[in-house]
């Protein structure tokens, strides 16, 4: 029935002291990469200040598209207010809804919730729509970032000809960012617009 006053105790070493403390730190570095490129640890995206969030609109699932079309639909300046209104979503691996996102997991359900189908992974979102120039890139294009290879493996939704609204890794939340900033203007790959969802 309890234990005696003076008698000792032995006591079990604290979290901190475990030996398995480095597989968890692995384990946390590689969920913070963005999950829409598997294997692949994105450099750490420069910090920014945490905004309060707008609660969003109704989640609205986001519809599959296996074979890359889109439907007709939606107005540039709806999907960028959706986009933005979900500011301060935290970032989860592998997330595609407003309680966490991913990169790719978000610019598909800000797309969904226009009705407009868009692939789940940065790759293949990369495909879809028409390339534009630089200089061209307008409210709703698709931006995409190299920030592990070659590749695309970061994707963001432009606001405006130099800002960007998107879902970074480990540390973030949903956010706005310029695309002139050295980090993402020399990590920059190129724009995609979904012309036939454009009204």
């Amino acid at each position: 029935m309890g234990q005696k006053m003076g008698q000792n105790v032995k006591r079990q070493p604290g979290p901190w002291c475990s030996p398995a403390l480095p597989a968890l730190i692995a384990v946390a570095v590689f969920a913070s990469a963005c999950a829409s490129r598997s294997g692949a640890v994105p450099r750490p995206f420069p910090g920014a200040p945490v905004v309060r969030r707008t609660p969003p609109s109704p989640a609205v699932p986001a519809p599959t598209a296996a074979d890359g079309a889109v439907p007709a639909g939606f107005e540039a300046s709806t999907l960028i207010a959706t986009a933005l209104s979900l500011r301060g979503a935290p970032y989860r691996n592998g997330g595609s809804s407003p309680e966490g996102f991913d990169c790719s997991g978000f610019t598909q359900y800000v797309f969904a919730h226009h009705g407009v189908a868009i692939p789940r992974d940065t790759e293949a979102q990369f495909e879809v729509g028409d390339a534009i120039t630089d200089e061209a890139i307008e409210a709703g294009d698709l931006l995409f970032f190299s920030t592990t290879d070659s590749g695309p493996s970061h994707v963001a939704i432009a606001i405006s000809l130099d800002e960007f609204v998107h879902a970074p890794s480990s540390r973030g939340v949903v956010r706005v960012e310029r695309r002139s900033l050295p980090y993402w203007s020399e990590r920059f790959l190129g724009a995609r617009r979904v012309q036939a969802a454009r009204n």
